[in-house]
């Protein structure tokens, strides 16, 4: 009877929002994909760019991402993620004395390796599921960027009347193609819930995030722009085992 009833149990939890097909790894290992992680997180973004590339330049402004992530593999996870970035810089050259701020919307796929072995990731676990895994990141994806270019070294506030240079091109906000990398790790609090600590850097296929380029002549540079984001992250997984 009792057995009846576990075996019971195990199929329902088989039969659950993901089903637990078995998948076998290069050493003849099961283990089964999944579970959908939700993501969630904010932290800082940075530029680097014609204005600068040093932190002590920065108008630190606050990054925001959302997202979903699926396990295909032990070492391997594929998803997605939108992101709000708040960028802004002074200029390192005092006498040309430009600076902007302006605000970017990333959307973009990633894969996510995990270099290290975690027996969680196994239908038959030989040992406790890693604690801390740390991971590589790499993606795609497309930047929608509004910035304003002004004269000053202060970011702008609602105290001060900043007046606004004329917008290099008519169409912002403007699409560029992103191309983000990363690195980070990953502390497990529950079997459902984890918690990210995460480094990103993101090339571009634009020299106008900052609305400061060789078109308008304020800059003699024609390397594009690229940003990063230092973020915190929460991870839950509702159909986590």
């Amino acid at each position: 009877m009792l057995s009846l009833a576990t075996t019971h149990s195990a199929q329902a939890q088989d039969a659950g929002p993901e089903r637990r097909r078995r998948h076998y790894d290069g050493q003849a290992r099961a283990f089964y994909r999944g579970p959908v992680r939700f993501t969630v997180g904010g932290g800082v973004g940075y530029y680097n760019g014609d204005l600068t590339s040093s932190l002590g330049d920065q108008f630190i402004g606050p990054s925001f991402t959302g997202g979903i992530q699926y396990q295909t593999h032990p070492h391997w996870q594929l998803g997605g993620e939108v992101s709000y970035i708040r960028l802004g810089a002074k200029d390192y050259l005092l006498d040309r004395g430009l600076a902007f701020q302006g605000h970017n919307v990333a959307g973009i796929a990633f894969v996510r390796w995990e270099p290290l072995h975690d027996e969680g990731a196994y239908a038959a676990p030989r040992k406790p599921a890693s604690i801390i895994k740390p991971y590589l990141k790499a993606g795609g994806g497309l930047l929608l960027y509004s910035p304003k270019a002004f004269r000053g070294t202060e970011r702008p506030n609602g105290n001060t009347n900043t007046t606004y240079l004329s917008a290099e091109r008519n169409d912002y906000p403007a699409l560029a193609l992103t191309l983000p990398v990363g690195v980070g790790f990953t502390v497990r609090l529950t079997p459902k819930l984890g918690a990210s600590l995460e480094g990103s850097y993101s090339f571009t296929t634009t020299d106008q995030i900052d609305d400061i380029s060789t078109v308008s002549g304020r800059s003699s540079s024609s390397l594009n722009d690229g940003f990063g984001q230092l973020e915190l992250k929460l991870e839950y997984a509702p159909w986590g085992r």
